[in-house]
């Protein structure tokens, strides 16, 4: 029994010493690792979680990150096609896709970061340099587009016009990404993507970026006016042809109605004119009398006239 406590006594120290030696190390999900012996690796490299087994004392494991990493560069002033000074802001992702070939170039992430620095930066400046300051501020031609211009409307070299986007910025960030590319594998490296963060003019050139701004919105701004006054004289002469309408269709039931009560009235009249003719005679005499004499009115006949018929009949 006290053999079997002795045994397992020694197994355990064993173990204990073989970890306090690092023989035994861990790998998470989110690291690789490459083993150096005296500097010089050894083996592939391990990408596989859990726990590994490597010589104690004289190996040693080197952890490197298997996630997208982060690169921010510094802000660089750069020289547009057209001669614009201005400063420009990168930012990039990438990763490591073999540990062991970026241990050996580069070392570390900081190495990593110096290395992109020239990479990046060199690509950044080649497609500033090649494009003009606008084809980097924009990516579509939008307020062209939406004022409605053509081809022949196009910019010549005017501060005060629309200038037409051939590239834009999204396109020149990706041809920026498709030239680093090609770079970074020999250091072990992916480049995953490319942005360009922020765009800074210098002094000179903010002023005359200002005014093409409010130049361009003014223009814009007129031609909505003007499609608004042109929409507004439509609305209006459409308006007046149905108003004009609808007053020639009342006027033609108007009349309509009014020819039909008059004869509708004629009717009546004529029909009681032949029931009695006297007395239609008399009542229309009547009526005339009612109409065309009053308290102020004074009017001279002479008796045999037919006006005065029913006058001389009373008397």
């Amino acid at each position: 029994m006290k053999k079997l406590i002795n045994i397992l006594i020694g197994i355990v120290v064993a173990i204990v010493l073989l970890f306090a030696s690092g023989a035994f190390y861990t790998v998470d999900e989110t690291q690789q690792v490459v083993i150096t012996q005296f500097g010089e690796p050894m083996g592939e490299t391990i990408t596989k979680a859990g726990l590994h087994f490597k010589a104690p004392f004289i190996q040693q494991a080197n952890y490197f990150e298997e996630r997208i990493l982060q690169w921010d560069g510094n802000p660089n002033q750069i020289p547009t096609k057209d001669k614009r000074y201005i400063w420009v802001d990168t930012t990039a992702r990438w990763k490591i896709v073999d540990a062991l070939k970026f241990m050996q170039s580069v070392t570390n992430e900081v190495g990593a970061h110096a290395r992109l620095d020239d990479v990046v930066d060199a690509a950044t400046r080649d497609y500033i340099t090649n494009h003009n300051l606008v084809e980097i501020v924009r990516n579509s031609n939008r307020i062209i587009e939406s004022m409605g211009l053509n081809d022949q409307d196009e910019i010549k070299a005017s501060d005060e016009a629309l200038e037409t986007i051939f590239v834009g910025r999204d396109a020149i960030t990706r041809e920026i990404l498709g030239q680093a590319q090609e770079v970074v594998p020999q250091y072990g490296l992916e480049l995953v993507d490319v942005r360009i963060k922020r765009i800074n003019y210098v002094k000179e050139v903010r002023n005359k970026v200002y005014e093409r701004m409010v130049s361009e919105r003014k223009r814009a701004a007129e031609r909505y006016r003007s499609e608004g006054q042109g929409k507004k004289r439509e609305i209006e002469g459409q308006m007046q042809k149905e108003l004009k309408e609808i007053q020639s269709g009342a006027y033609r039931t108007a009349q309509e109605l009014k020819g039909k009560a008059d004869a509708e009235a004629i009717e009546i009249y004529a029909d009681a004119y032949n029931k009695d003719p006297e007395f239609y005679a008399f009542l229309k005499t009547l009526e005339a009398y009612k109409n065309t004499v009053d308290e102020e009115t004074t009017i001279i006949f002479s008796p045999e006239n037919e006006y005065l018929e029913y006058f001389n009949t009373a008397k």
